[in-house]
């Protein structure tokens, strides 16, 4: 498939078919914990990245095909509420199954009526509000110089009056970015005005962008959804990913045994998209199978050992 990758098991959603809504890494924001690396096209105009037919098409196969899924998720390798034909996409996916369709953003353009009206469409969707002042969330998200989050917030505060659609709010904490008692403050205040259904807390566990981008214990996390009133879905042992789809860790292993490679890397020489294979590099990290380190502004995985 072209623009639809899995299912994929997913933390919060179950079994995750997801559907790649741009290119890889046109993105507004070039977060410094982005496990899919630095943003190549920092953008905030929409456009039809990927056509709605092209998609439309192969989740008619998949359904026709007798697979099943527990969501279908627009998602991918970018932002994409930057794909102009989100709406339609949403649309006709709703004329084609029961599945339910979430929408994972960065809400950057949520601001926008038109795509809050769209995103008013999708079952749930799942935002992201790392911070909620300016200094703080150009340090860590480092956004597209037209985006405030102030905007942000009221964007968020808007659809949440006017659409039925779950809100399920993610905050990425990192430490001695986001995590100090002033942030956290700021924080809730935008929650309470937001009034999300959930509040999601999450920190780094899988390889980030930047080696400064470091994870919360899990003791802090817990602190932190008391002051939030939130629940934690960081897993620091996560084994879900073991033996999904077999062959595909031992494929990679294979590959890094060869050279070291990049998350694109691998998904070029595999086949595999660049989503699925966060996973199984992050399995295989916990393992002590492979190890990453940056080069050039780039993080490079190799075998060091195992399996």
């Amino acid at each position: 498939m072209k623009y639809l990758f899995g299912p994929v098991p997913s933390r919060r959603l179950g079994s995750s078919l997801g559907v790649d809504m741009v290119p890889p890494k046109v993105c507004s924001f070039d977060c410094i914990y982005c496990q899919l690396g630095r943003t190549t096209e920092k953008i905030v105009d929409r456009k039809e990245y990927v056509p709605v037919s092209g998609v439309l098409s192969e989740i008619k196969d998949f359904v026709e095909s007798g697979q099943e899924c527990d969501y279908i998720t627009l998602s991918g390798s970018g932002e994409p509420t930057l794909n102009s034909g989100m709406g339609e996409i949403i649309k006709g996916i709703k004329s084609l199954t029961v599945n339910p369709v979430a929408v994972l953003t960065n809400a950057s353009l949520i601001t926008d009526s038109k795509v809050r009206e769209e995103l008013g469409l999708a079952d749930l969707i799942v935002p992201s509000l790392d911070a909620a002042t300016q200094l703080v969330f150009e340090k860590l998200n480092r956004p597209h110089p037209r985006i405030k989050v102030e905007d942000i917030i009221v964007g968020l505060t808007n659809f949440t009056r006017s659409f039925e659609t779950k809100v399920w709010l993610e905050v990425m904490l990192v430490e001695g970015i986001n995590d100090a008692a002033s942030e956290l403050s700021e924080l809730r205040h935008a929650i309470e005005a937001i009034r999300p259904d959930k509040v999601q807390l999450n920190t780094v566990v899988r390889p980030p962008a930047e080696e400064y981008a470091r994870p919360l214990t899990q003791k802090r996390l817990d602190d932190i959804a008391g002051i939030l009133d939130a629940e934690v879905i960081a897993d620091f042992s996560r084994r879900d990913v073991k033996a999904y789809k077999g062959g595909r860790e031992e494929l990679i292993v294979n590959l890094l045994k060869r050279r070291p490679c990049t998350i694109s890397d691998i998904s070029s020489a595999l086949g595999f998209h660049e989503n699925e294979v966060v996973k199984y590099v992050e399995v295989l990290g916990r393992e002590g199978v492979i190890a990453g380190s940056i080069t050039g502004n780039k993080k490079y995985f190799r075998y060091v050992g195992g399996l």
